[in-house]
């Protein structure tokens, strides 16, 4: 068991490595892609109506099937890798790893956004920022687009790499996409909308659940790293106590007050979505307007956090395993 554990540890570390400094692999298939097709055909088989109650139910069963169609493929390769050879196992176990966490991604996309800007090309931003965000950024101004930028990398910092991370320093690359499936299907079903208030309540509720720890967890990184990136952490702290729950989500204004407050910007706001213009309240204080530069610094956040993130999770299991 320690030996698996070793290797499993070895690979989480290179896994993150490579992501760190290669990003998502174009060149091989996603599992997000597979398990985005997996709630696709569940979605087109079981949800009845828009609001129909019996998709509460089937919402719940969508849930069940996604997650054993996500975990169980994974965890049988893993499985038959190890009893081929630990170096097999190791190789498999950290592309795996790598294929599940976005930090260069999410730091690539949120550049684009940034350099568009920084050139002077609003349009070219908007179609950056439309990349990475759900709202319309048609009627976005320079400002409300370096927003939605600076927004989606403090909440992607907890989706997209915290949380992975914590599920995988628990249980391997299986965790990673135990929580990938219930992280995707709320980004697919999660609408309160007429269309899926009913069939995606499960996974919206599910997300909360698996993302609550981790999202408390990034924001605490994010503010304990946030002078290793030039920023404040005292503000930081601040925002954080202050604002954490003025979102929708419980867990989604956690990172973003944090890095808010950390930058001394204000976020969040109203967002048009589809059109419909959505109240929402404002996260952090005006102190000084925002700047294409935050995007690249929100990043710079990120990426430290999710380091410190994985040097406690190998640390604890380095603890488990000399124990």
């Amino acid at each position: 068991m320690r030996e698996l554990l070793l290797w499993q540890t070895a690979a989480l570390a290179a896994g993150f490595l490579i992501d760190f400094f290669v990003g998502d692999p174009y060149c091989l298939p996603h599992p997000v892609v597979g398990i985005g097709k997996w709630i696709s055909f569940f979605d087109r088989r079981l949800r009845r109506g828009s609001s129909h109650p019996r998709d509460v139910g089937r919402g719940a069963l969508t849930v069940v099937f996604v997650v054993l169609l996500s975990t169980l493929p994974p965890a049988a390769v893993l499985l038959l890798a190890w009893r081929i050879h630990p170096a097999v196992y190791f190789v498999i176990d950290a592309v795996m790893c790598w294929q599940l966490l976005a930090a260069r991604q999410l730091y690539r996309e949120g550049k684009k956004v940034e350099g568009a800007l920084t050139r002077g090309d609003v349009e070219g931003a908007r179609r950056a920022v439309s990349m990475i965000v759900g709202r319309d950024t048609d009627v976005l101004d320079e400002a409300g687009i370096t927003r939605a930028a600076v927004e989606t990398v403090a909440e992607n910092t907890s989706d997209g790499v915290v949380a992975p991370l914590c599920w995988m320093i628990l249980f391997g690359a299986v965790g990673g996409f135990f929580y990938k499936s219930i992280n995707t299907m709320d980004s697919m079903l999660g609408y309160k909308n007429e269309k899926y208030l009913t069939f995606g309540r499960a996974a919206a509720r599910t997300d909360d659940v698996v993302n609550f720890l981790p999202a408390r967890i990034s924001a605490c990184l994010m503010i304990l790293t946030a002078p290793l990136c030039g920023l404040s952490a005292r503000g930081a702290w601040r925002v954080f106590r202050r604002d954490r729950y003025k979102h929708a989500s419980p867990n989604s204004a956690q990172t973003e007050s944090a890095c808010a407050g950390a930058l001394g910007v204000r976020l969040a706001g109203d967002a048009v979505y589809g059109g419909v213009v959505h109240k929402k309240e404002f996260i952090g204080d005006p102190t000084r307007e925002i700047e294409p530069r935050d995007i690249g610094r929100a990043g710079r956040l990120m990426y430290a956090a999710s380091a410190s993130a994985l040097l406690l999770g190998l640390a604890l299991r380095l603890g488990v395993i000399l124990c």
